[in-house]
């Protein structure tokens, strides 16, 4: 996401705007489909930094976190641990090059792609459900928009609440069931 700083290009001539990113962060129930938490963070903010702000406002049971790999880390694993409880499933992908370390379910990931694949380990751990939190971007983008309409990054993050909390209430009115036909 991006504010909205296109104006100054349009009124001053040429000159390049200085455009600030914006990182949304979201924690997904794949169940409901409802956004649990959001975080709008400046551009220099990591996704392993943002997890504690991020999951200080879920109040739900969480049995399984599903992310990418940029938080592959032991920070994360202790992070979730201390919200949720150490019998958390992190699924997360450990890179190309990992090696084994303390954590044991890490461990099971890296030997799970070793011997079977890294598409057969995405099956079989539940990983391609993470696919959901990347439609709900895309959900995000068509609904809301790609950029921001307030410049003061306090009401951008008010603005991405209460535009997290529209979308739960456009999927509380009825969710599009999908069913198989031959």
């Amino acid at each position: 996401m991006h504010g909205g700083n296109d104006w100054c290009t349009e009124k001053h001539g040429g000159n390049k705007p200085h455009k600030t990113w914006r990182k949304l962060h979201i924690a997904l129930d794949p169940v409901t489909g409802d956004i649990l938490s959001e975080e709008l963070t400046t551009e220099h903010v990591g996704d392993e930094t943002a997890l504690p702000d991020l999951l200080t406002n879920i109040d739900a049971d969480v049995g399984r976190f599903l992310a990418d790999g940029a938080y592959d880390g032991q920070g994360v694993v202790d992070c979730l641990a201390d919200k949720f409880g150490p019998e958390i499933e992190i699924i997360v992908p450990p890179p190309k090059n990992a090696v084994h370390g303390a954590n044991v379910q890490r461990n099971q990931h890296i030997d799970a792609i070793a011997e079977h694949g890294r598409m057969k380990w995405q099956t079989e751990a539940g990983y391609n459900q993470r696919s959901q939190v990347e439609a709900q971007i895309g959900r995000w983008k068509q609904v809301i928009g790609d950029c921001l309409q307030v410049r003061d990054f306090y009401n951008q993050i008010v603005e991405a609440r209460i535009a997290s909390k529209a979308l739960n209430r456009m999927t509380a009115l009825g969710r599009a069931e999908y069913e198989r036909v031959f």
